[in-house]
This record gives structure tokens, sequence and C-alpha cells, in this order.
């Protein structure tokens, strides 16, 4: 599973590899030490334009659903398994039509051995940006005015799959990652071969994973309100 990651760059030094059309005004400031709820900047390609827009736009991790009641349906929606999605309610129309790019820094994962959990901080090893499969949501909140902007919220979920390689020896689970002549066609909201374009991101993933290196670093990452480069750093 994918719970904690780092946003270290924002706007165009983040997504320059996904040529970005459009950036929002409110994309949130680089973190250390993302978690569920937070907002993150993510990557989109909007259909109500032809040809689509891509677009880099602040959205709250954490997927809420067009029928949701209210956003806590979210807290569980953080994840999801790329071998169930397109069976789950809760992600089957994204799935189809609103697929996303998540761009990271990195990635923390806890490796369990003898009931301790060390904390490992997973990234590319040249520095390039990482980045996730993922879906995003619009929530329209009844609580509020047509003529709100609050009215609507854009959430998103990060896909994973089992984890392979060097990564599956910290945990069982990994994000979905996604190379960047991969992301046009999983950001295309007009493809027809949904399944396909699935299937073809979980194939790959695990050539991706074998480019990436991980480290310990300190067990500070596990409370959300540290948030700082120290983060990041080896532990000693």
């Amino acid at each position: 599973m994918c719970g904690r990651f780092v946003v270290a760059n924002v706007g165009s030094e983040l997504v320059d590899v996904l040529r970005v059309d459009v950036e929002g005004e409110d994309l949130p400031a680089p973190s250390y030490n993302i978690a569920p709820t937070d907002r993150v900047a993510i990557v989109l390609d909007s259909a109500k334009s032809e040809p689509p827009v891509r677009r880099l736009e602040s959205a709250r991790w954490g997927l809420v659903p067009a029928w949701a009641k209210d956003p806590s349906v979210g807290v569980r929606a953080f994840n999801a398994r790329s071998e169930e999605v397109e069976d789950k309610p809760m992600f089957r129309q994204a799935l189809i039509k609103r697929r996303a790019v998540i761009p990271a820094t990195g990635y923390y994962e806890w490796k369990t051995e003898d009931g301790v959990k060390t904390p490992h901080f997973i990234h590319p090893a040249d520095g390039s940006p990482l980045l996730f499969a993922g879906l995003y949501e619009w929530w329209k909140d009844p609580g509020k005015a047509d003529d709100d902007p609050a009215r609507w919220l854009l959430s998103f979920t990060i896909m994973t799959r089992d984890a392979v390689g060097p990564l599956g020896s910290i945990h069982d689970r990994m994000p979905l990652f996604i190379d960047a002549d991969h992301a046009d066609a999983w950001l295309d909201p007009t493809t027809e071969n949904v399944g396909d374009v699935l299937d073809a991101a979980i194939d790959a993933a695990p050539a991706l994973a074998e480019t990436l290196e991980s480290y310990v670093v300190d067990r500070a990452v596990g409370n959300v309100r540290n948030n700082s480069p120290a983060l990041i750093e080896p532990a000693s």
C-alpha cells in the first residue's frame, strides 16, 4: 500500500515530462509527509474540451465518489487495488473516464520484522519524479449553493499492485508506477480500451520498480505533524 509520500517540488518543475497545459492557482506547497486527506497536486486530462486539456490541479487524497453522502468515505479510499478496480463500485466509473497521474518525489513504506516497523524512503535513484497511476472524482457538496466555488471537491486515490523485487522485501504491496511514455494513454479520457490500458500499466510497473532505491529513515516520519526535508535523510 501507499499511505505516506513526498512532493518536494511543485508546478512545472515537477511535471515537465507530462507536458501540462494548465496549472491550477491553488497548488499545495511542498510536503515531506503527505497523509490521506491532505491536498496534493495531480495531473488529469479534462474531457470538457476537444482535444482534452492536461491540467495540474489540487486534489484531496482519498477518493470521494459522486454518489457519496459526505466526503468522509474518502478516508478509507486512499488506495485502490489495481486487480479489483474494474469490479468495485467505488472505483469502476473513475477507471473508465477519470484516470490521473500523481507526481511525487518518493514514498514511505514500513517493513515489519519481529513485530518492529521500520520506515523506508523509496524513490528514483536519479532524482527524477516518481509517477503513480491513480483515479479521480468530482463530488458536489449538497450543503453548498450552486454559485459557491467550494461546492466541488476534487479527490483521488493511488492505485497499487503486488510488490516485486527488492520492494517486495519491504512490503507486499506497492504503488502502481507509471512512466511518462505510458502516461498519455493512461490519462486519455476518450480511450475505449480501458482494460488494456490498465493491464499495460500493471505489466510495466515491475520494470519501473527495479529502478528505485530505498533506505531506512527516522521513525519521526510516523507522526504526521513532522514535516521537513530531514524526514527523507538516511537514518543514522
